[in-house]
C-alpha cells in the first residue's frame, strides 16, 4: 500500500512539526516530546488533556484550542503515548486548577495516562480522569476491557473543554465530561482495511462485495462481514445498532457525527447523513447539531462511524459555547 511519507519512523515526528508550521498561531511543541500545547493559554482554569496513538488525525491535536483541549499527547501509529509524555502535557497545562484526562477505553491508552496521573499527583498537582467507551460494537476485545472509545470522544473534547473555559471547578468539569460519555454511543463501517506504516499488512482482509460492520479505528475487523449494500442500508444498520443503546425516543434533542474513517469521500459521507437524518426525523428525534467530515480516523480506512448524543439542557449549552480549533468546524 502507497504512502506519501519519508521513514516509518518519522512520521509521528515529521507530522507534529507539520502542523505547527501550518498553526503557528494554535500551537506549540514541547521540546523533545509528543505533545503538542494552545499557545495561547487562558489562565486560572482546569487544564484538559487528551491523546492516544497517531493515525486518528485530526484527533486528537485538531481540537487542542480555546474552549477544547490544551493538549495533545500522541503516540506512535496506534499505541498510547508514554507516561512520560502525557505527564509533559499535564504540566505544560496546570495552573493551579486541576487537570482533566480524557481517554479513550483501550488498555494501553488507560494504564499509561493513569500513570501519569499518578506521577503528576507525586508533584503536587491534582488530576482526574475520564475515559470513553461509546462503541456499541463490541463489550470487548484484545485492546479493551469493556466497550472502545472511538467517535464520541470528540463530543467529550468539546463539551468539557466548554465547561472548563467557564471556569468551573475540576469535578464539575469531570462530571459533566462523564455526563456526555454516560450519553454517546457510536458503531462504524469499513469497506477496506487501513495499514500501519512499515507493517506490510492491511489490518484485515476484506473481499471486493463484502463490508466490515463495528470495526476499530486501530485496524480491527468489525464483528460482522457483510455483503456490501447501500448507503441507505448502511445508515439503517448503523441506526438499528447505536439508538437503542441511548433510549432516544420522540421529541429528545441529539448531536450527530457523520464521520469519516480517513479515505472516504465527502459526496459518501453527505448521502449517509441525508439517509440518517431522515431517519431520526422520522422517529420525532430532532438533530440539533450535525457534523459532517473526517473527525476520527483510521489512517487510509474507507468507511464511516455513526456517533449520536442525546442532549440534555446543559450539554446542548456546553455544545454552543465557542471554540477556536482547526479541527471542529462548525459555525455557530
Amino acid at each position: 500500500m502507497k504512502k506519501l511519507i519519508n521513514h516509518p519512523d518519522e512520521v509521528v515526528t515529521q507530522m507534529l512539526d507539520g502542523m505547527v508550521k501550518a498553526h503557528p498561531e494554535t500551537y506549540k511543541r514541547l521540546e523533545g516530546t509528543t505533545v503538542l500545547v494552545r499557545r495561547n493559554k487562558s489562565s486560572n482554569k482546569v487544564g484538559i488533556v487528551s491523546g492516544g496513538g497517531s493515525g486518528h488525525e485530526p484527533a486528537h491535536a485538531g481540537y487542542v484550542g480555546e474552549g477544547m483541549l490544551d493538549a495533545a499527547v500522541s503516540g506512535e501509529v496506534f499505541t498510547s503515548p508514554t507516561p512520560d509524555q502525557v505527564l509533559e502535557g499535564i504540566k505544560a497545562v496546570d495552573q493551579g486548577a486541576g487537570v482533566l484526562l480524557v481517554t479513550k477505553n483501550y488498555t494501553g491508552d488507560v494504564m499509561n495516562f493513569e500513570m501519569a496521573a499518578e506521577m503528576a499527583e507525586d508533584e503536587g498537582i491534582q488530576v482526574e480522569q475520564v475515559i470513553v467507551n461509546d462503541d456499541v460494537a463490541v463489550e470487548d476485545s484484545t485492546h479493551t476491557t469493556g466497550r472502545r472509545g472511538v467517535g464520541g470522544t470528540i463530543f467529550v473534547h468539546k463539551i468539557a473543554g466548554a465547561a472548563a473555559q467557564e471556569g468551573k471547578s475540576l469535578d464539575e468539569v469531570k462530571a459533566i465530561a462523564e455526563e456526555v460519555i454516560q450519553n454517546v454511543r457510536s458503531m462504524g463501517v469499513a469497506v477496506s482495511p487501513a495499514q500501519v506504516p512499515g507493517s506490510g499488512n492491511p489490518g484485515f482482509d476484506i473481499g471486493e462485495n463484502e463490508m466490515e460492520l463495528g470495526i476499530g479505528i486501530h485496524g480491527e475487523p468489525g464483528m460482522e462481514t457483510i455483503e456490501m449494500t447501500s448507503a441507505d442500508h448502511v445508515a439503517e444498520r448503523l441506526i438499528e445498532e447505536v439508538l437503542p443503546e441511548l433510549e432516544v425516543k420522540d421529541g429528545d434533542d441529539v448531536a450527530v457525527m457523520v464521520n469519516g474513517m480517513g479515505a472516504t469521500p465527502m459526496m459518501e459521507l453527505y448521502i449517509l447523513n441525508n439517509r440518517i437524518h431522515d431517519l431520526l426525523y422520522d422517529k420525532g428525534i430532532n438533530t440539533e447539531l450535525i457534523l459532517v467530515g473526517n473527525y476520527m480516523t483510521a489512517l487510509e480506512m474507507s468507511g464511516a462511524s455513526l456517533t449520536v448524543l442525546k442532549l440534555t439542557s446543559e450539554l446542548k449549552n456546553m455544545l454552543h459555547k465557542p471554540c477556536h480549533t482547526i479541527a471542529w468546524n462548525k459555525s455557530e
